[in-house]
């Protein structure tokens, strides 16, 4: 039997690669000859810079940069096992949990660090980016990550702006003059699972503004803000981002990635399907076994076991997900592909011990189910 392994990380437990050598485990106690693919998976959120890294034999490098308030920090990023990819997650530089609840104001909060490891990734050669974007703590539509790589946002004294999303509406041109030379020479590619717009009731600021500190007062402010930015874009560029699906994620920093450097949307489980070479794996495969901490109805909107089932669904072949805990409203999974979705709990226990004992948790419920499966009821 060939079985291949695609899990995302158990949060706070295990990463990917940890998980998948779990399962890996339990399927060779029940069938020691299996030929065993393990592929670490991730959705585009945290824990895809170590995914990726795990796949393809990269390595975790760091570099200063500033946080979401300007402070010098020590981020991580990542370059891929060719050499030339960078993997960056947005929130390692601009993310909401660098900074306490006190502080976060979207009015001055900024993505300037983000840029900056964009930077760092140029500095050491590579041309092609994979880029996270979710969990920043920024509202300012990508200004600060533009200043970063050499764009001057200007006021009409021709002074640079200031950080952070109340700042925008003093802009008065964008000089590209400046910009890093190398951004021509390079591909971004953006994991964004949201399709919502830049400016409007469902663009950036008024959905995901409150949740990085905004009041109701700065809402309206910020998306006033942001529809200046995007008017000031569409003179210079050409490109009209106000209404776009998906340039409203990560504070609009999709949008500027969109119109100054020909990013491209994606949805993260399809970024790293293509980039692990997933499908190419599960050629000839009898079963896949995929998992995550929690398995609930936000499994089937664009999580790593649904997008993992999707792919194997085409091929026919069965799929065990396995989860830390079960919610409510996994039937959507098995229109995709899901065969069976197991918890790997064996008796009562507190949250705190199971992930203490995620590791042999998944071994054994990998070997219990793989012999099931391996019975002539099933994949004989």
């Amino acid at each position: 039997m060939k079985i291949v392994i695609a899990p995302d990380s158990f949060k706070g437990s295990l990463t990917a690669k940890q998980v998948g050598d779990a399962i890996a485990a339990g399927v060779r106690k029940a069938l020691p000859d299996s030929d065993i693919v393990i592929k670490p998976m991730a959705d585009g959120g945290e824990g895809t810079l170590q995914c990726l890294v795990d796949a393809t034999g990269g390595k975790i490098l760091q570099a200063t940069v500033k946080n979401p308030l300007g402070r010098q920090i020590t981020a991580e990023f990542g370059i891929l096992g060719d050499g030339k990819t960078c993997v960056i997650e947005m929130a390692a530089a601009s993310g909401l949990y660098l900074i306490d609840a006190s502080e976060r104001n979207p009015l001055v909060t900024t993505t300037y660090g983000f840029g900056q490891l964009i930077k760092a990734g140029l500095d050491l050669g590579c041309r092609r980016f994979i880029l996270g974007i979710g969990g920043s703590a920024t509202n300012d539509g990508g200004a600060g990550m533009l200043q970063a790589l050499g764009f001057a946002l200007l006021d009409g004294d021709g002074q640079p702006l200031a950080f952070g999303g109340g700042e925008l509406h003093k802009l008065e041109r964008i000089d590209s003059s400046s910009a890093d030379p190398r951004l021509s020479e390079c591909v971004f590619t953006i994991a964004c699972d949201v399709d919502n717009p830049f400016v409007g009731p469902n663009g950036a600021s008024h959905v995901f503004g409150p949740q990085k500190g905004a009041t109701p007062e700065m809402v309206k402010l910020l998306d006033d803000n942001l529809r200046h930015f995007a008017d000031v874009i569409e003179q210079t560029r050409g490109i009209a981002i106000h209404d776009l699906p998906g340039t409203g994620a990560a504070g609009g920093v999709a949008g500027a990635l969109l119109a100054f450097l020909n990013g491209e949307l994606k949805s993260g489980i399809q970024i790293v399907s293509e980039t692990t070479r997933l499908a190419e794996a599960m050629e000839g495969a009898d079963l896949v076994f995929t998992g995550e901490g929690q398995v609930d109805h936000q499994t089937a909107q664009g999580k790593t076991p649904c997008g993992v089932a999707k792919l194997a669904q085409q091929r026919g072949i069965p799929v065990i997900v396995l989860a830390g805990s079960i919610g409510t409203g996994i039937e959507a999974l098995y229109k995709h592909g899901v065969t069976a979705v197991a918890s790997i709990i064996n008796k009562p226990m507190t949250l705190e011990q199971a992930m203490a004992q995620t590791a042999g948790l998944l071994e054994q419920a990998a070997e219990q189910l793989t012999r099931i499966f391996a019975t002539k009821g099933g994949l004989s």
